[in-house]
C-alpha cells in the first residue's frame, strides 16, 4: 500500500500539557509519527514523501480568523511581557462572551479549547505539512489507488471550524473530504474509530447531507472530548440522519468495538459514498496510555477486515495512538487487512 508522510510535523514539539490538574510531557510527539512510519516500511508498505499543494480549501472548512491566529497568533504572543514559549489559553469566553476580543490573550482563549494544543513557533507549518500529507492521498485515490494510508501529524478530527481541540489544529480529514468533493465526488463518507469522539469532524459537516459522518468511540459522558458524540446527535437541518454516534461503555473488548463498526459500515453501505475516508486511532488498543478500551492487535485487524468490506476506495489518515511498544504493531495489522 501507498503511504503518505512528511517530515514536516518535526516543528511542532509541544511542551504544555496539563491532565487533571499536573504538568506532564504531551503524548501526542514527535516519536508517533516515527514509530509509525518505521513499522510500516518493515513491513513492506511504499512510503511516499508529501508534496506541497494547494491549501486554499482550507478556507472552506475554517475560517479566517481562526486560520489567521493559527499562523500568525505565536508573534503576537511572544511579544508579552514574560510570554512563555507556547500560546496556552488562560481563560474562555465560554457561552457568555459578548464579542470576539481583539487581544492575543483573549483569542488564545477563544481559539484553542484546552491546554492539550499549545501553539509554538512550529506549530503551523506542521499542521500545513499534515494537511499536505492528506491532500497527497486525495490525489492518490483520485488516480485509482484504491488503498492509501497517510501518517498525518499533528492529528485532526477535534479541529472545528473555529477551534483547536485535543492535538488537533487543522482537521485532516474534514479537509480532504471537502477537496474530494470539490473534484467532483457526490457522497462522501467518513468512519471515525478513534477512542475520542470526532467532534470536530461532526460539527463541520453537522448540517450537510453530502458528507455522512460516523464515530465510534467510548462513552464521552465519562470521557474526553465529553461535550459531544452521544447517540441521539443525528445531524441538523438538511444533515439531519447523516451524523451516526456509536458510544461504547469503558472496558468495551475487541467483539464490542468491531461490533460497532458493523454497526457503522451498514449506515455507510446504505449511503453508497464513492469514497469511504477514516479516521485510523489506534488508541484503543489496551495498552495505550489515554485507553479506557480492552481492544487488542487482533481487535485492529478485525475492524480492518470489516471497513474493507466496502466496494469503493477508502483513505486512511492517521488520528490517535500514543506511545506505548505495540503501537506500531497495530497499525501494520490494520494496513496489512484493510489490504487484503
Amino acid at each position: 500500500m501507498k503511504i503518505v508522510h512528511s517530515e514536516g510535523h518535526r516543528s511542532h514539539d509541544p511542551q504544555m500539557f496539563i491532565s487533571q490538574g499536573r504538568l506532564e510531557p504531551s503524548p501526542e510527539r514527535p516519536e508517533r509519527a516515527d514509530v509509525l512510519l518505521a513499522s510500516a516500511l518493515a513491513a513492506g508498505h511504499e512510503a511516499l514523501k508529501a508534496k506541497p499543494t494547494d491549501v486554499s480549501v482550507l478556507r472552506r472548512v475554517h475560517t479566517a480568523r481562526y486560520l489567521d491566529f493559527l499562523e500568525n497568533g505565536i508573534n503576537e504572543w511572544l511579544a508579552l511581557p514574560q510570554a512563555g514559549p507556547e500560546i496556552v489559553p488562560t481563560t474562555h469566553p465560554n457561552r457568555f462572551a459578548s464579542r470576539y476580543a481583539s487581544h492575543i490573550v483573549a483569542r488564545a482563549g477563544f481559539h484553542l479549547a484546552g491546554t492539550a494544543s499549545p501553539v509554538g513557533r512550529g506549530t503551523w507549518a506542521a499542521a500545513r505539512s499534515s494537511i499536505d500529507t492528506a491532500l497527497n492521498i486525495g490525489s492518490l485515490i483520485a488516480s485509482g489507488e484504491r488503498r492509501a494510508y497517510g501518517l498525518c501529524r499533528p492529528p485532526g478530527h477535534h479541529a472545528c471550524t473555529d477551534m483547536a481541540w485535543g492535538f488537533c489544529y487543522l482537521n485532516n480529514i474534514a479537509t480532504l473530504a471537502e477537496s474530494l468533493r470539490m473534484q467532483g465526488a457526490e457522497h462522501i463518507a467518513i468512519l471515525d474509530i478513534d477512542i475520542h469522539h470526532g467532534n470536530g469532524t461532526q460539527q463541520i459537516f453537522y448540517d450537510r447531507p453530502d458528507v455522512m459522518t460516523v464515530s465510534v468511540h467510548a462513552d464521552p459522558d465519562g470521557f474526553p472530548i465529553f461535550f459531544s458524540g452521544y447517540a441521539d446527535e443525528v445531524g441538523s437541518g438538511a444533515g439531519a440522519g447523516f451524523n451516526l454516534n456509536l458510544p461504547l461503555k469503558p472496558g468495551s473488548d475487541d467483539s464490542a468495538f468491531v461490533d460497532a463498526i458493523s454497526v457503522g459500515m451498514r449506515k455507510v453501505t446504505d449511503f453508497g459514498p464513492d469514497v469511504l475516508l477514516v479516521s485510523l486511532g489506534l488508541d484503543a488498543y489496551r495498552a495505550d496510555p489515554l485507553s479506557v478500551f480492552d481492544v487488542s492487535t487482533d481487535g485492529f485487524r478485525r475492524a480492518a477486515e470489516t471497513i474493507g468490506s466496502f466496494d469503493g476506495p477508502v483513505a486512511m489518515l492517521q488520528e490517535g495512538g500514543y506511545p506505548c511498544s505495540e503501537l506500531g504493531d497495530n497499525l501494520v495489522a490494520f494496513l496489512a487487512a484493510i489490504d487484503d
